[in-house]
């Protein structure tokens, strides 16, 4: 493939030091070289395009994904000034194939089922509008969803049907590029890696540390106070096209339409639309992952190293000193691109492995617990009488889920039995497909006597005198028996 270069004469320095005359633009579908020039005959190249037979046929979006990675790959420091042209309707219709199609409607009320029924002309509208500017954002329609133990809620922003599909074409094109910069460290929202992978690697880092102290981060409502300027100026580092741009700006100013009162803010980004975590990413990856790994890593006296999954991260030390002397400065690094840590979930905790022959005197220096993703980490015993990292269900996650069991039990308690058997039995078996890890069980089992508890106290009130005693409960349980806790290993990266 032959790469064309745009250069802006007279181009200024950029924040990484280089100029941005070493801008780039992605070229696809170029003629290829032929045969090399013999004499008294001339090069024999491709056409550029066509339909005719034996002339090259469109590529497609998987094999222009691999293009566009490769180049990112290969030229780190080149911005890339030219990248729209990407998105073409067949790209966009694969980005509508990605979509999900049962999710909440945003504001216009259109569902992906009418969206379909005029699926090439939509598309085709929402290319053009895209490519010519003139497209812009509808505001996104906020719900609250339940946060921690229920005593509050998180802001849930919910796009149009058609701004998901954009936003999800959009974000195909990002992530080729950014996948080649994202860290290791990083596991939020990024292809082939989840929650689980996330967990594998903090465990296998602190085991093969052999303790140490760990800090969580949590930063204060991060969604709505990410500044846009700062985040705009992350993009300019690597993303100069002016119509991909245009329409994350016009996602960033969308505003926001909540019980018919719209207001709009010059800072955040809705968390629930689907570009919201790869700016997420981004915005991240500059402020926390890369400052990490190249300018503090290199001082520290230790070992040391960084899990973030989107916002929620840890930082294990092996030394106290490198612990305390990278907490302090926490608060002056994420200040300066306007973000809050939260000074009572910011706390610093000695997790160091406790002695293999732990005396009764030991007592007072037992070793620290944090949690991450919903877990709870621990010191615990093997069979062996060895000590391993182990992970248990965090209590108010499993009270929040008892909660919501309990309300659902609530509302369904005029279901059939056999109706409310099923689904309370895909509801656990749900719940064991996250938390099923190897070393919970305990947990699981305390959930399940948890469901058992609440369904039969809401099988009781179907009637006025109680219907449901104990003994009559297990008889019910013996025909519609709840599955056992599922274990499952933790996922290897």
């Amino acid at each position: 493939m032959r790469e064309e270069t745009k250069r802006i004469p007279g181009g200024s320095v950029t924040d990484d030091g280089k100029s941005e005359d070493a801008s780039m633009s992605i070229e696809v579908g170029e003629p290829t070289r032929g045969t090399p020039r013999s004499k008294g005959a001339s090069r024999v190249t491709e056409p550029r395009e066509g339909k005719a037979p034996g002339q090259v046929a469109p590529m497609s979006v998987d094999t222009k994904l691999a293009r566009i990675a490769t180049r990112a790959r290969e030229r780190p420091q080149e911005v890339i000034t030219s990248l729209n042209y990407m998105i073409d309707v067949e790209w966009l219709r694969e980005a509508y194939r990605r979509t999900r199609k049962d999710g909440a409607v945003g504001v216009d009320g259109t569902t992906a089922r009418e969206y379909e029924a005029n699926l090439d002309e939509n598309l085709a509208s929402l290319h053009e509008r895209f490519k010519s500017r003139t497209y812009r954002a509808p505001p996104v329609k906020r719900v609250h969803i339940p946060k921690g133990d229920g005593s509050k809620t998180r802001p849930i922003g919910i796009p149009t049907f058609e701004d998901k599909v954009l936003q999800r074409a959009v974000s195909m094109l990002l992530n080729a590029i950014y996948e080649q910069e994202f860290r290791n460290c990083s596991w939020g929202f990024r292809p082939r890696r989840s929650q689980h992978g996330a967990l594998n690697a903090l465990r296998d880092g602190v085991m093969d540390m052999k303790g140490g102290y760990v800090i969580e981060l949590d930063i204060k409502a991060f969604f709505d106070s990410l500044m846009h300027e700062h985040l705009q100026a992350f993009l300019d580092l690597r993303v100069r096209d002016g119509v991909i741009r245009q329409a994350i700006g016009s996602w960033l100013k969308a505003g926001v339409l909540e019980n018919g009162c719209f207001t709009h803010s010059g800072e955040g980004t809705p968390q629930g639309g689907v570009v919201s975590p790869l700016l997420a990413n981004i915005f991240l990856h500059h402020v926390l992952d890369k400052w990490f790994e190249d300018d503090i890593k290199p001082r520290l006296s230790g070992e040391a190293f960084l899990v973030r999954y989107a916002d929620d991260a840890v930082i294990v030390l092996y030394n106290e000193g490198d612990a305390r002397s990278v907490m302090n400065v926490l608060p002056k690094r994420f200040g300066r691109y306007g973000l809050t840590l939260h000074p009572e979930k910011t706390r610093l905790v000695n997790f160091t492995r406790p002695p293999y022959r732990k005396r009764k005197s030991d007592d007072d220096d037992n070793p620290g617990t944090f949690a991450f993703l919903g877990f709870t980490h621990y010191w615990g015993r093997t069979r062996s009488n060895a000590w391993i990292v182990k992970l248990k269900t965090e209590a108010k996650r499993l009270a929040r889920t008892l909660k919501a069991i309990a309300e659902w039990c609530k509302q369904h308690r005029h279901m059939a039995v056999r109706e409310q058997h099923a689904a309370l039995c895909k509801k656990l078996l749900g719940h064991d497909g996250y938390y099923g890890v190897t070393g919970n069980y305990a947990a699981l089992a305390a959930f399940r006597r948890g469901v058992g508890r609440h369904w039969r106290t809401w099988l009781d009130r179907r009637h006025q005198r109680g219907s449901m005693p104990w003994e009559r409960f297990k008889l019910l349980l013996a025909r519609y028996t709840l599955p056992p806790p599922k274990m499952r290993k933790v996922l290897r990266p």
